[in-house]
C-alpha cells in the first residue's frame, strides 16, 4: 500500500528527472558504483550505462542497497561488454560524449557549458586507470575537476557528484524544464516508477 505522501515524492521524482546519461566504464569497486547511482538519483538522472569489457560485471539492481541506500531500484540500466558497442548507441542516440579525464586538453567543470545540449553522457572510469583512451579518443569533451591540494584525484563517487551537481545548477540557472523529458516520457518514468517500483 503506497501512502499519499510517498505517492507526492513519486510523481515530484518522475517529473523532475532530467535528461542524460551517466557511463560508468570498468567499475572495480561495486560499493563505488552504487555510490555513483545514488547521486544519479538524487540529482535525477534516470539512466546509467555500465561498461564491462575488462573488469568482472555485476548486476546492478541486485546489490547495493546500502551504498546506494535502495537508489538503484529507480534506475534504468543498460549493460555492455564492449566501450564501442556503448558509444555506438549513445551516438545512435544523439548524446554528446563527455569524458572526464585530466589531460593537457581537458576543460574545467565550471567552464564548461552544460546546457549546451540536452543530451550529455557524462563518462567515468575507473578507481585505478580511470577511462579508457578509446573512449577519451572518442568523445565530444573532456572535463576536469581543478584541484588547490597536492592530490590530483578524487573517490569516483565524489568526482560523479560534483560534476552531477555542476550540470544541474547550470540548468536549474538557465530553466530546468528546457531539460527535462518530455511529457510522454515523464508519464512513463511514472508508470514505471508506480507499477515495477513502489512494492
Amino acid at each position: 500500500m503506497v501512502t499519499q505522501r510517498r505517492l507526492e515524492r513519486i510523481k515530484k521524482a518522475a517529473l523532475n528527472r532530467q535528461q542524460g546519461v551517466v557511463v560508468l566504464q570498468d567499475i572495480i569497486d561495486k560499493h563505488n558504483a552504487f555510490a555513483v547511482i545514488r547521486s544519479c538519483e538524487c540529482f535525477g538522472i534516470q539512466k546509467v550505462y555500465l561498461i564491462f569489457e575488462k573488469k568482472k560485471a555485476f548486476d546492478p539492481t541486485k546489490f547495493g542497497k546500502l551504498a546506494a541506500a535502495s537508489a538503484n531500484k529507480w534506475i534504468d540500466y543498460e549493460i555492455f561488454d564492449s566501450t564501442e558497442k556503448c558509444i555506438k548507441k549513445l551516438k545512435e542516440e544523439n548524446y554528446k560524449i563527455i569524458a572526464t579525464a585530466l589531460t593537457d586538453n581537458s576543460t574545467s567543470i565550471f567552464e564548461f557549458d552544460f546546457c549546451a545540449s540536452e543530451k550529455f553522457a557524462i563518462c567515468f572510469g575507473n578507481e585505478k586507470e580511470g577511462l579508457s583512451d578509446s573512449l577519451i579518443e572518442q568523445s565530444d569533451a573532456i572535463l576536469n575537476i581543478p584541484m588547490q591540494g597536492l592530490i590530483q584525484s578524487l573517490n569516483l563517487s565524489v568526482t560523479a557528484a560534483i560534476c552531477l551537481f555542476e550540470m544541474t545548477r547550470q540548468r536549474r540557472k538557465a530553466g530546468f524544464e528546457n531539460f527535462k523529458y518530455s511529457l510522454e516520457e515523464q508519464k512513463n518514468i511514472l508508470d514505471k516508477f508506480l507499477i515495477e517500483k513502489c512494492n
